[in-house]
């Protein structure tokens, strides 16, 4: 059990997010650019509050330096955070920066200080800030790539240094420094990206649950609606054709007061077991309602038709044996489908187009796919 459960763990945070958590993380990314650009503007202050009365004018200007360069990188990656989902590496790309201004201010400290860069406690904490922010991102595969960059940089750091310094690494300013405290500080990065993991983990399974329905395991009508656009902006993209089916099971009333509801229950996961046999790669069922589905193909009407009919003929040669010994229950649906661009390029337009041909094939006799208005 505890490692089936640590197996779906692990399979969370190194799988795609969710559309939904992807879409919640691009407005994460652009709030991390603006705490970014913030504490930028913050870090100015850092080496004039040093330089008053110091003695070492050279170190204040080479911080005075650094922490102008931050703040003109910050307002390049707050640029490119504004464009909306356009730029997949961004989070990677700013992620891996945090951490390596990090590391270069560390550096930068070393070269003048040995003691200085591995004992600095305020510029290490950035490495905290950096793991911790990954966090409005909602993706696991971030979180652990940039803790992972922090650990490798910081104890890269901590080698060269210690290598390089004589013996023993101290100042007045800093202390000493040694083996258990730089040990101590790695741990605590350890731990910082495993608890950030366990919070994008937790925020996972809440969107994955919200936009799940709780019978038939498929997506829910809120996953779909948040869904449907991005793919609508990719078939636009790429020139091509997304159809859409709107499914609805024929006489469900009466299945429902034939085998009772448990058994009603059986019969909408049997359907969108049928249902879910068909999708290729790319396209998605989802339950709009009690006994309605959406099918998202990615095909031509013509040949989303073809494929949806086949299984409506089908489904009659899958029937499920009823509770209690009874005799096997054969359903049946309608479907109205309708296709994007040419019906609509919004959901509720295809949607709208969809019902009203669902409808028609009720009208028509049901157990029917239809395509087109008649």
């Amino acid at each position: 059990m505890e490692s089936a459960s640590l197996k779906r763990v692990l399979a969370t945070l190194f799988g795609r997010p969710d559309e939904v958590m992807l879409e919640l993380g691009a407005g994460g990314e652009l709030l991390v650019a603006k705490l970014r650009a913030l504490l930028s503007l913050l870090a100015l202050a850092l080496p004039l509050a040093a330089g008053l009365g110091a003695q070492d004018t050279t170190r204040t200007l080479v911080g005075l330096g650094a922490a102008v360069f931050v703040n003109l990188m910050a307002q390049v990656w707050l640029a490119l955070a504004r464009n909306h989902r356009r730029h997949h590496w961004l989070p990677y790309a700013t992620g891996a920066y945090d951490v390596t201004v990090t590391s270069g201010m560390l550096a930068l400290l070393a070269v003048d200080q040995p003691a200085a860069g591995l004992n600095s406690m305020v510029v290490w904490c950035f490495y905290l800030f950096a793991i911790a922010l990954t966090a409005l991102r909602n993706d696991g595969r971030l979180t652990l790539f940039v803790g992972s960059l922090a650990i490798v940089q910081y104890a890269v750091l901590v080698a060269t240094v210690l290598a390089l310094a004589p013996h023993p690494v101290l100042s007045i300013d800093h202390g000493a420094v040694t083996l258990r405290a730089q040990g101590s500080r790695l741990l605590l990065l350890l731990m910082m990206t495993l608890l950030t993991s366990t919070i994008v983990y937790r925020m996972q399974r809440l969107i994955e649950m919200s936009g799940r329905d709780g019978l038939t395991g498929v997506p829910n009508r809120a996953w779909l609606l948040q869904r449907l656009p991005r793919m609508f902006e990719a078939a636009r993209r790429d020139g091509r054709t997304v159809s859409i089916g709107l499914v609805d099971i024929d006489h469900f009333k009466r299945v429902y007061a034939e085998i009772g509801q448990l058994g009603g229950d059986r019969a909408i996961r049997h359907v969108a077991e049928h249902l879910r046999d068909m999708l290729g790669e790319d396209e998605h069922l989802a339950r709009i309602g009690g006994q309605e589905f959406v099918l998202v193909l990615s095909c031509p009407i013509g040949s989303a038709w073809e494929r949806i009919d086949r299984y409506r003929r089908t489904l009659a040669e899958r029937p499920f044996p009823s509770e209690r010994g009874g005799d096997p229950v054969s359903l049946a649906f309608s479907a109205g489908l309708a296709a994007f661009p040419q019906d609509g390029s919004t959901a509720s337009a295809l949607l709208g187009s969809a019902d009203r041909r669902l409808q028609e094939a009720k009208r028509s006799g049901r157990n029917r796919v239809i395509a087109r208005d008649t």
